[in-house]
């Protein structure tokens, strides 16, 4: 099934214009939306995934859940849907706010996007998590340390977006 995306303008507003995802090359001023979701559970440890081998970038690589906001979708629609195909948890009843937000611009790849990035608290345990099979072939619930050992083997996606949404959160509660 081919998903579309809206296309936003740099103030994250729709143009009006709405692509397939797949082949997406966008121009300047045109943005793609993604979110991701750090789950952290009741005892400090976080829900990160493995990639899919037949994944056409970083297959096999440790990640936190996430994706693509669909066409008509809000951010918050989308984080709940990722999350709960992703790993079949429920964030629905959690307060949806970014705790930070960042963008990336690739002209030559046509490769623009805006990413809300979300920290959840949830009471779960590996019982829990149900994967999506297409998305991913893996789960753990990892320590900070152990993601970033990770991160240091050059196998865990976003870490140090992940690093600075964390530390823009801190900044916010203080």
């Amino acid at each position: 099934m081919e998903e579309f995306i809206d296309i936003y303008d740099a103030d994250r507003n729709r143009t009006g214009l709405t692509i397939p995802r797949e082949g997406a090359f966008l121009k300047e001023g045109q943005y793609m939306l993604y979110v991701l979701a750090l789950i952290e559970n009741q005892d400090g440890k976080v829900l990160i995934t493995q990639r899919a081998l037949d994944k056409r970038w970083a297959a096999g690589w440790w990640e936190v859940t996430g994706g693509g906001v669909l066409s008509g979708e809000t951010p918050h629609d989308a984080v709940t849907r990722e999350v709960a195909e992703e790993t079949g948890l429920d964030v629905s009843d959690q307060l949806i706010e970014p705790v930070w937000c960042y963008e990336n611009v690739d002209l030559a790849r046509g490769d623009n996007y805006m990413v809300d990035i979300y920290h959840f608290h949830l009471q779960f345990a590996a019982e829990d998590v149900t994967l999506q099979q297409s998305e991913a072939i893996n789960f753990r619930l990892a320590t900070w340390d152990e993601i970033a050992q990770l991160a240091e083997q050059g196998i865990f996606l976003h870490y140090s977006r992940v690093q600075q949404a964390l530390a823009a959160e801190a900044a916010a509660q203080a």
